[in-house]
């Protein structure tokens, strides 16, 4: 039997990280964490203003992620996080070695009509911009799948479960 992964549930906003993140640890029997919980006020407050965060924002937002996910190691756990760049899922990282990115990916124009649509999130659609900008996708030395966002929240979460049981058969066939 193999130990339970951290899944970081990573991607710009809107493209389901609330929604597959819930999903996704109920189909895996682990908890789920939701991201923007870990947000202090101050950045809420930033955001719902149109303000996007900067990187002093962002370290303490990612440092209460990465010990979350620290204590779940070996456990096993989800949890949602924008994890933009590089350097935001190497502090992750380094807060819990073993993470496993899912990045949700898809078109813009389709990410855009959604956060339109959803209710009573501090998020709004001008700040998508500035997502995009900022977005590093993973790259291949990062552990992690990319998985699209089209299609119903089970579709998206059943692609989720296959490229983490493709990663994990990659893995226990190079150790």
């Amino acid at each position: 039997m193999r130990t339970p992964h951290v899944v970081v549930v990573m991607g710009v906003a809107g493209t389901g990280k609330t929604t597959i993140g819930p999903l996704l640890a109920a189909r895996l029997g682990v908890p789920y964490a939701e991201g923007d919980d870990f947000h202090p006020q101050a950045n809420i407050a930033k955001m719902s203003a149109g303000t996007p965060l900067d990187d002093n924002d962002r370290w303490p937002w990612l440092d209460a992620i990465g010990a979350w996910a620290h204590e779940r190691a070996g456990l096993g756990g989800v949890v949602s996080s924008s994890a933009l760049k590089r350097s935001y899922r190497d502090r992750l990282r380094a807060a819990a070695p073993d993470v496993v990115f899912v990045h949700l990916t898809g078109d813009r124009a389709l990410i855009e009509d959604r956060m339109a649509h959803r209710q009573g999130h501090f998020m709004p659609t001008a700040l998508l911009d500035s997502q995009f900008a900022t977005l590093q996708p993973l790259q291949p030395d990062e552990t992690g799948v990319a998985v699209d966002v089209s299609g119903t929240p089970e579709e998206i979460t059943a692609r989720a479960l296959a490229a983490l049981d493709g990663l994990d058969q990659t893995a226990s066939q190079t150790s």
